[in-house]
């Protein structure tokens, strides 16, 4: 029997099994082997130079996407660093070493760096995958679709943690305030210990913690930036002699500015701004001065203790009150009781309360 007549046969269509032949296997012959390798060889051979081409592209997009991000990410720390330096400069001088915070320039170029390294690196990798799915010839229009629906649903279920950040990110790159600043946020005051994109803590006056949402803030009062305003009022009687207390207050004024600590703390001269009001019995002077950021209240303090030791040596009085009430003979009780009424019982115990008291005199010898 020749070769052909062989594989004739063995393509030949075989006779349908009997039922009593169902479970005997059908073994593949060789004929089907051979052409579903040829099948295979020949969609590999077709195929290749199309997938070795998407396998590149890919390869491409990831490397450059690679070698750009670490590109962007070592500018931006490049950048980060030279604000440091250009800050460090500063602090070298006189003004430079009363406003810049070392910790407060730290904390702000790191939370800058860092919010500019991850949009960075958002950016870039979100770009190239989308590339590399385009690649693939897949299409985007669902995907984009579907990620647009998912981040309206996101935005709308977290949007109070999108505004917090946004809120932090933009208050530190505006500098609003930094670490050691004392702050009034409007729901809660002190100084800053640490600022955060989301939250940032204050220390209060008792010593308590607040941690306050940057969302939440509406308003931003620092009390560290520039310059503060110390101002004490001085209550006195109306009969004092004003050029008198002007004399003894610009003594005090001239003495204190030139002692330290407070020549320091005194960024401009302790002025007597003259009456602030006027009473019936007294009457307010007003002094006032330019201190350093922060230390307000202590220059307050210290002026109010020289003023009270200098009137007193001086014999002036500082009165306490709106009004004060001048020397002479008391008043009497019963002249703020309503006279009895003709009607009434001339001898109740309340005709006796509010008749008026009388000293019986002595009868003459």
């Amino acid at each position: 029997m020749s070769l052909s007549a062989v594989l004739l046969a063995a393509t030949s269509p075989s006779p349908s099994p009997s039922p009593s032949d169902t479970s005997t296997p059908v073994v593949p012959s060789l004929q089907d082997a051979q052409e579903s390798a040829t099948n295979a060889a020949g969609w590999v051979e077709q195929n290749w130079s199309t997938w070795l081409a998407i396998g590149l592209r890919v390869l491409l997009i990831l490397v450059i996407a690679g070698v750009l991000r670490m590109v962007v990410r070592r500018a931006i720390t490049k950048l980060i660093d030279r604000m440091n330096r250009t800050a460090q400069a500063v602090d070298g001088t006189a003004i430079g070493g009363l406003l810049v915070n070392n910790e407060r320039r730290r904390q702000r170029s790191q939370a800058i760096g860092s919010v500019l390294r991850s949009v960075a690196s958002f950016i870039i990798m979100g770009t190239a995958a989308l590339m590399v799915l385009a690649a693939f010839e897949i299409n985007l229009a669902p995907l984009l679709a579907s990620a647009g629906v998912a981040g309206v649903a996101i935005g709308f279920g977290a949007r109070n943690l999108v505004t917090d950040f946004l809120s932090g990110v933009f208050m530190i790159l505006e500098d609003q305030y930094g670490v050691g600043d004392t702050i009034d946020a409007g729901v809660a005051s002190g100084e800053v210990i640490e600022v955060g994109l989301r939250v940032t803590k204050l220390r209060g006056d008792q010593g308590e913690i607040w941690y306050v949402r940057n969302g939440e803030v509406k308003r931003i009062g620092n009390l560290s930036q520039g310059w503060a305003t110390a101002g004490v009022d001085v209550t006195v009687r109306a009969s004092e002699d004003l050029d008198k207390v002007k004399r003894v207050l610009g003594e005090v004024a001239e003495k204190m500015s030139k002692e330290e600590p407070w020549n320091e703390l005194l960024w401009s001269p302790i002025e007597v701004l003259g009456l602030d009001s006027v009473l019936l019995d007294s009457m307010v002077v007003r002094v006032s001065a330019k201190t350093m950021p922060g230390k307000s209240l202590t220059v307050e303090r210290e002026l109010r203790w020289r003023i009270k030791r200098a009137f007193d040596v001086a014999d002036i009085r500082i009165v306490g009150g709106e009004t004060v009430l001048t020397d002479g003979e008391p008043d009497d009780p019963a002249a703020a009781v309503a006279a009895p009424s003709v009607f009434a019982n001339s001898e109740s115990a309340q005709s006796a309360t509010a008749s008026p008291i009388t000293t019986p005199r002595a009868a003459p010898r």
